[in-house]
């Protein structure tokens, strides 16, 4: 697997699974993201009878509400560290990289993944290789960041941080969200049909899980921040206080979902 310029990858140069409170951060994303992606799921279909996979499935709460609140079938999580999976009744847990050929094996109902390919190179391949795994009657979900601090966006303490912060992750860890908009047209590629996206963009609110989310990963990542030359400690600093000060008037980065379904039969429930 291509690794970014600084030669890192997510995990390992920055937003390592074993220091305290990454599990933490994750959730904090979970809280502001999970309700939208399981609004969508079900209304894709999702439901009893359905075999799912969950690519970069983190903490499993969506592998967990899947099973708990849609009532699938059984869903296979998978992630390149598992340390924050356990295995349960219809959940199976798998240690993998879904770069290397053959990591995961089978067809599902519904293949998921959120928040993983903006990390990863390659990524028409990547999709193809998704679109690959979605049974016929299947859907392929995809979701990722779009930045939204463009030259136009004010300036304040967040958005000079988060635009360094884009640039570090790209050079640390290759993160790169410009690709993201192409979505709707790499699964048309991959020969999924009834395509179709949506864009949420939780509100930045003093406490909020997403303010809290983006305040840990701007900690995690502040060598990577620091190391474009665009900020230094005391503007972090001051863009964390920002996040939790009612004077706070930005747009977090929106999550934009795509969805396309496999033509064929579709699996009887």
């Amino acid at each position: 697997m291509t690794t970014a310029p600084g030669g890192g990858r997510y995990g390992e140069a920055v937003f390592r699974p074993e220091q305290a409170g990454e599990g933490e951060r994750i959730d904090f994303g979970a809280l502001a993201y999970d309700d939208i992606t399981m609004a969508r799921l079900r209304a894709l279909g999702a439901g009893p009878g359905w075999r799912c996979l969950d690519v970069g499935a983190g903490t499993g709460t969506v592998s967990g509400r899947l099973l708990d609140e849609a009532g699938v079938t059984s869903v296979l999580a998978v992630d390149r560290d598992v340390r924050f999976l356990t295995e349960r009744p219809g959940l199976d847990v798998l240690e993998a990289d879904i770069t290397a050929p053959d990591a995961v094996r089978g067809r599902f109902r519904l293949v998921h993944a959120r928040f993983v390919l903006m990390h990863l190179p390659e990524h028409e391949r990547l999709v193809a290789t998704l679109a690959g795994l979605v049974a016929p009657g299947g859907v392929l979900v995809l979701s990722d960041a779009v930045d939204l601090t463009s030259d136009r966006a004010p300036g304040t303490p967040y958005t000079t941080v988060m635009r360094a912060m884009w640039q570090g992750l790209r050079a640390t860890i290759g993160t790169d969200v410009s690709w993201v908009p192409s979505y709707p047209q790499l699964l048309r590629g991959a020969g999924l049909g009834s395509v179709a996206a949506e864009i949420h963009v939780p509100p930045l609110l003093p406490g909020s899980p997403v303010s809290r989310f983006w305040a840990d990963t701007w900690e995690r990542s502040r060598a990577a921040i620091r190391a474009t030359g665009l900020v230094d400690d005391a503007a972090v600093d001051a863009a964390v206080r920002y996040l939790a000060s009612e004077e706070c008037a930005a747009l977090s980065a929106g999550m934009l979902t795509v969805w396309g379904r496999k033509a064929g039969e579709e699996i009887s429930r």
